[in-house]
């Protein structure tokens, strides 16, 4: 099958988007599929046998590690040469615009993956939340199949009037990420040289929905606490300026090897944030064996066991996050126990399934564009 995807963003960005792309391609291409990807141009045209067309990008001023590009003429250009069996275009809002629009004319699939009109509260533009979601309704809409990676979301999405909501099931990298990786020098690095200290971790983009300021209030009602931030993104200077004097430590992005030894090296890994679509870090850090603490939401709550597999706090309630980590952190035995059922069950969420899952969808979207052909060409005849 010749498979076009087209995405907001790609590698070598970091986030949950591109990992799960990244995953899809490279099985995609060992079972022997042909993939172009269509992305803001980062300087890459090929990653790991996929061709990569980059389109003409700029930098965003709220996040100027964030390449972005407009809806561009060169999209159906790409897409007319490689002419494809399916289009897929992830997270559809600027240039996604355009491969909704060019890719019209072969079965397309569209995934959600950024709940963009819940940020919105976070920025100040509450108002602007009906007229998001009409416009992510409206490109979704013209999708064949759309995807999300929740229940919840998916919910949501069909309650909002989003047509044809199935559910791409989460995946982890397993073989990556393991107990193994444990390293003294890098829990030396991320706990700033205080290595018996209890180390807290936070991996993501670091972005004013990620509610990561909320982890302060763990190290102001303990000394024993240290946290490490790994990550980047538009909220880091005002972070910094937040924890301040703090026992904390910013790393920037990590990657491969060096992010598998800093969810292996650390104590308790924390999220605080309510408005994702998933998670992959909470999946990262489970088949390390690494125990979460993480704010009680839909999409937490189909990942997390609350007291099994992790630990689910009440992001309402006023002090219940310091209650529930230090409440863990006084319990070494029960830490044990939760990140050892937390990596079992995360073994069971490898790549495979997701990316077989997903050529499913394919095959379902291009038989039923060719059924829909079939009638109009019986009926004009």
């Amino acid at each position: 099958m010749k498979i076009a995807i087209v995405t907001e963003t790609f590698y070598p960005s970091t986030d949950g988007v591109v990992t799960r792309l990244t995953s899809t391609v490279r099985w995609l291409l060992k079972q022997g599929h042909k993939v172009m990807v269509i992305a803001p141009d980062q300087g890459i045209t090929d990653f790991e046998g996929a061709t990569v067309c980059g389109i003409p990008s700029f930098r965003f001023f709220l996040y100027k590690d964030l390449k972005l590009s407009l809806p561009s003429p060169a999209v159906g250009k790409a897409l007319r040469t490689f002419d494809p069996d399916i289009v897929h275009v992830a997270n559809p809002a600027m240039l996604g615009v355009a491969g909704v629009w060019f890719g019209r004319r072969w079965p397309m699939i569209a995934s959600y993956h950024t709940n963009v009109p819940q940020y919105a509260d976070f920025y100040k533009l509450p108002w602007l939340k009906p007229i998001l979601w009409t416009y992510l309704r409206l490109l979704h809409n013209r999708a064949d199949i759309n995807l999300c990676t929740s229940n919840s979301v998916l919910e949501e999405l069909t309650a909002r009037g989003f047509k044809n909501v199935r559910l791409w099931n989460r995946g982890v990298n397993v073989g990556i990420f393991g107990e193994n990786h444990r390293c003294e020098e890098m829990r030396r690095l991320l706990s700033g040289g205080e290595p018996d200290k209890r180390l807290l971790l936070y991996v993501g983009r670091l972005a004013a929905e990620k509610e990561i300021e909320r982890i302060r209030d763990v190290l102001s009602a303990s000394d024993d606490t240290r946290l490490a931030i790994v990550g980047d993104g538009p909220h880091r200077k005002q972070l910094e300026a937040i924890f301040a004097g703090t026992r904390t430590t910013f790393t920037g992005f990590l990657h491969g090897e060096q992010l598998a030894k800093a969810y292996a090296s650390s104590d308790v890994f924390v999220f605080p944030s309510t408005t994702e679509t998933l998670g992959l870090v909470l999946l990262e850090a489970m088949v390390s064996g690494l125990p979460v603490i993480a704010a009680a939401s839909g999409p937490t709550r189909e990942q997390i066991e609350n007291g099994k597999t992790g630990f689910l706090f009440n992001p309402a309630k006023t002090n219940d996050f310091v209650h529930t980590v230090l409440t863990a952190l006084r319990d070494e035995r029960l830490l044990r126990e939760v990140g050892e059922q937390a990596r079992q069950a995360a073994l069971a969420y490898g790549w495979d399934g997701p990316s077989l899952q997903l050529l499913g969808f394919y095959t379902a979207a291009l038989n039923t564009k060719t059924r829909f052909a079939s009638r109009v060409r019986e009926r004009d005849a």
